[in-house]
């Protein structure tokens, strides 16, 4: 009967630079004995996230059960890239205990809670829970709130707003990350926030550097594949939906002299430009160590990784509304 039981499958959403990885490579050092596999996406053609991943592969979670899907979000090649690819992982010689999918920050949910009434798959996997990640200061801020100035409607979405409110909908469970950045008000400003916008309501729980009881968001058993309806979407009846709003680049650098010159200017990028998010690796002259670059808006973290093996090359991917990405401006910011 076990070989029968459905793989418990658990989607971790939320927008760009929420936490999401950091989430997940939690959940893979905390497996509670369970064998994990995980399937990361990417939005831009820089994969990142794969390989921080990858680097924490174990006995519970070995590299070979950890795909990448980059260039695109999975929400809209579910029959190219996603359904072959949790095809592959429930094929593994060792089945999986539980599935972990982590989408693109743009990524819509629901498509994916559709496929997954797929015949080929709904009688092998179920939807254990859908949790959410959201910045508690960027909610407090209001950054994902419509921009009701942009149209005489006050109804008007901004992209930002749709893809936020999207995986909030489609959430059984919300986590508010970096909290000490938002301070108490923030946190209870965002709170607010997201209640307003979920359509029923939903718990919401703070988290630090993605530290949480495993027990708290895997084990929910929402199944969600048999609750789609409540689960509303700016895009029902989209049948083609794509994410022309969004538009990434890869930036390609020589090695770096002074890392703080260039966390200013990926700062400056997003106070001056909009950009919305960077990352990749980055080389600086006389360091053997590689340097991990993650901005979320003008926040930009940087920290050596692990040392450089193959070539040094630095690569940043930077992602914003189509309309803001101005390569030649980035590039003469970046000093290329």
């Amino acid at each position: 009967m076990a070989d029968l039981a459905k793989t418990p499958v658990t989607i971790v959403t939320g927008f760009l630079g929420a936490g999401k990885t950091t989430l997940i490579r939690h959940l893979m050092a905390h497996a509670g004995g369970r064998r994990l596999a995980v399937l990361v996406n990417e939005f831009g053609t820089l994969g990142v996230d794969g390989e921080l991943l990858k680097a924490c592969a174990d006995e519970n979670c070995p590299a070979e059960n950890i795909v990448e899907l980059a260039n695109g979000c999975i929400c809209c090649t579910v029959a190219d890239d996603f359904l072959p690819t949790i095809e592959k992982l429930l094929a593994l010689p060792r089945r999986p205990d539980h599935i972990l999918i982590e989408t693109s920050g743009l990524a819509l949910p629901k498509p994916l809670l559709k496929a997954f009434d797929w015949p080929d798959i709904r009688s092998r996997v179920t939807i254990d829970g859908v949790i959410a990640l959201a910045d508690a200061e960027a909610v407090a801020l209001g950054r994902f709130a419509p921009d009701i100035a942009a149209s005489v409607d006050s109804e008007h979405e901004t992209p930002l707003s749709e893809v936020f409110e999207d995986q909030i909908a489609c959430a059984d469970l919300v986590l508010l990350s970096k909290p000490d950045l938002a301070g108490e008000a923030g946190v209870a400003a965002a709170r607010a926030l997201i209640a307003a916008e979920a359509p029923r309501t939903l718990p919401v729980l703070t988290l630090a550097d993605g530290v949480i009881d495993p027990r708290v968001v895997l084990g929910l058993d929402a199944a969600a594949e048999d609750d789609i309806a409540a689960r509303p979407s700016h895009h029902d009846g989209d049948d083609d939906h794509e994410h022309d709003d969004f538009a990434s680049t890869v930036i390609d650098l020589g090695e770096v002299t002074d890392p703080e010159a260039l966390a200013e200017a990926i700062a400056g990028l997003a106070r001056d430009r909009r950009i919305l998010r960077v990352k990749g690796h980055v080389a600086v002259a006389g360091k053997p160590m590689r340097l991990l670059v993650q901005a979320v808006g003008a926040r930009v973290r940087m920290q050596f990784d692990r040392p450089w093996h193959g070539p040094r090359l630095s690569r940043l991917v930077v992602i914003a509304e189509r309309g803001d990405l101005d390569e030649a401006a980035i590039r003469r910011r970046l000093g290329v």
